[in-house]
């Protein structure tokens, strides 16, 4: 009786053990599972927060490609408001110089006229009477009509024409008082383009005509014209002779100011 108890226990007390470690071995699979399942969860996590990184540094990049683009269409459209204003003012600006051109030679041409009737007229007169030379000199225009035609020329904006009329004045009338006044504004007609022709008549004026009112300005602007080409030692000197020679001159003073500004 006894054996036959034994007999029944032992396989119930077995099957007791291989429960608990079947359990045993199904917790530890859990938690290995569990284990696995957070770090899988970590890593994807990361990989989530490294891609919203990257998406939210795109999205900044984009942001700032649109900025950047923004401003330049703005650029563009105001560079097309300039260009579109500068063509309009240069437009007229060439309506302008074709209006004073065909001005200029319109009146050229009535001046043309009327020296070539007048010419015929008195050698008409000089040849019915036998005085052919007051004829002949009658007939060029005068040092005041040259002078004054070839400063409207000048005012007009055309320098070659007016240089051409300044330039005959000389020739035909070298003695009168309006030689220092011709030679002085042939170098205003060559001061923007060529500084350097500007400053030879500027000193033929000075030299040639020291006592004419054109004499002051003219050394005057030797100086500015030294001054631009970073002459300073000549500006300097021209200045201080314009001081010293034309002092009641409205150019002294500007001297001075231009000599307290290179510090003399």
């Amino acid at each position: 009786m006894r054996g036959s108890w034994r007999l029944w226990v032992a396989p119930v007390l077995l099957g007791a053990c291989a429960t608990r470690s079947d359990l045993r071995r199904v917790e530890e699979q859990l938690t290995l599972s569990r284990a696995e399942a957070a770090r899988q969860d970590s890593v994807r996590a990361v990989r989530l927060a490294e891609i919203i990184t990257a998406q939210r540094k795109t999205m900044d990049s984009l942001a700032a490609a649109q900025r950047s683009l923004t401003a330049v269409q703005t650029s563009l459209q105001s560079f097309k408001g300039d260009v579109s204003t500068d063509l309009y003012s240069i437009q007229q600006q060439l309506v302008q110089v074709q209006a004073l051109t065909g001005q200029s030679q319109q009146r050229l041409t009535e001046l043309r006229t009327q020296l070539e009737a007048r010419g015929e007229q008195i050698g008409a007169t000089a040849a019915a009477t036998g005085d052919t030379s007051k004829a002949a000199a009658a007939a060029s225009p005068s040092a005041d009509q040259l002078f004054q035609t070839s400063l409207d020329q000048l005012r007009r904006g055309s320098p070659s024409t007016a240089r051409s009329g300044f330039r005959e004045l000389l020739r035909a009338y070298p003695n009168d008082s309006h030689v220092p006044d011709a030679t002085y504004f042939i170098g205003e007609s060559f001061a923007t383009s060529q500084p350097d022709s500007a400053a030879v008549y500027y000193n033929q004026v000075v030299r040639n005509a020291p006592t004419s009112p054109r004499a002051a300005t003219a050394l005057y602007k030797l100086g500015l014209l030294a001054e631009r080409q970073k002459n300073l030692d000549e500006a300097r000197t021209s200045y201080q002779r314009v001081v010293k020679e034309y002092p009641k001159s409205d150019e002294a003073a500007l001297a001075k100011d231009r000599l307290k500004a290179l510090g003399r």
